[in-house]
């Protein structure tokens, strides 16, 4: 049967979940107002206020409907990864937008470069709140360190692909190679992430941990390759066009290459903590 909750919707989370509904759909009004653009980039902006509308409106029906106790999942778990990865959609967002698409009299773009910030506030805020709930730390997979880097791992795959243009890789095999790195640890931490948080661990004839161990070391040994050929094939040659403007698919190289790095950099983090808190704590 379902009851009604009040509380999911007059705590202070509750409140700011409300605020970032609103504003989140006030953002993507006011850039349809504005007009379509056929940027990659312009369609991330507009990806993300939808999905973090969308999803925060779920989570407050869920919880004011007490839905969300019945889910097969750690509830606070998700929340809190939610509100983590959607403050880093907005950040980058509120980065990307004003960048590419805004100008001294585009009044439609500035107000919703500024609506986003204000997204990524309470996203940031509500993080913060739920972190420091007094009943205890939450203790779900999304919520401890290894969770975070598989989101940031992910996330910044995104941001590859978002920049990624199919004349970038066709013809050179190296950049194929990079191209199929970037897919693969994307499928596979979303694997992991999916497995994790549906409590499906126990299902698998093998221990977790040490597959998960395993994968992330393939995984950084994949990224130091695409870190090293992705530059390589791609600048070899290739100087800056005079002509390149703000949507210049050159640009697009250099943004891909930053976050290979990175996302290297994460997962060979990733990598190590995995090691040891597998083989070294574990065993003590």
């Amino acid at each position: 049967m379902i009851q009604v909750d009040l509380r999911a919707v007059t705590q202070p989370v509750g409140i700011m979940r409300i605020m970032a509904t609103i504003l989140t759909c006030v953002c993507f009004i006011l850039v349809a107002i504005a007009g379509q653009n056929p940027s990659s980039y312009w369609v991330w902006c507009m990806f993300t206020w939808c999905f973090c509308f969308f999803f925060t409106l779920l989570i407050l029906i869920l919880e004011f409907t007490t839905l969300s106790a019945k889910l097969p999942f750690a509830w606070d778990d998700f929340t809190t990864a939610f509100a983590m990865l959607a403050g880093l959609l907005c950040l980058t967002t509120s980065i990307i937008y004003p960048i590419f698409f805004t100008c001294h009299v585009c009044h439609h773009q500035i107000a919703a470069s500024v609506v986003s910030w204000l997204c990524f506030g309470l996203y940031a805020s509500q993080v913060v709140l739920t972190r420091l709930r007094p009943s205890g730390q939450i203790s779900g997979f999304l919520s401890t360190l290894p969770g975070i880097m598989k989101m940031l791992e992910t996330f910044l795959a995104c941001l590859i692909f978002t920049s990624l243009e199919i004349n970038h890789y066709t013809g050179s095999p190296g950049l194929q190679w990079c191209v199929a790195v970037y897919s693969l640890c994307f499928i596979f931490s979303i694997a992991i992430i999916l497995l994790t948080t549906g409590q499906l661990i126990s299902f698998f004839p093998i221990p977790f941990d040490k597959v998960v161990v395993v994968y992330n070391i393939l995984a950084a040994v994949m990224y130091t390759t695409a870190m090293v050929i992705w530059p390589l094939y791609s600048f070899r040659g290739n100087q800056r066009p005079n002509n390149c403007g703000r949507f210049c698919s050159w640009d697009k190289l250099v943004v891909i290459t930053f976050m290979t790095i990175f996302n290297f950099i994460v997962y060979t983090l990733d990598a190590v903590y995995s090691l040891r808190i597998v083989f070294f704590i574990s065993n003590q």
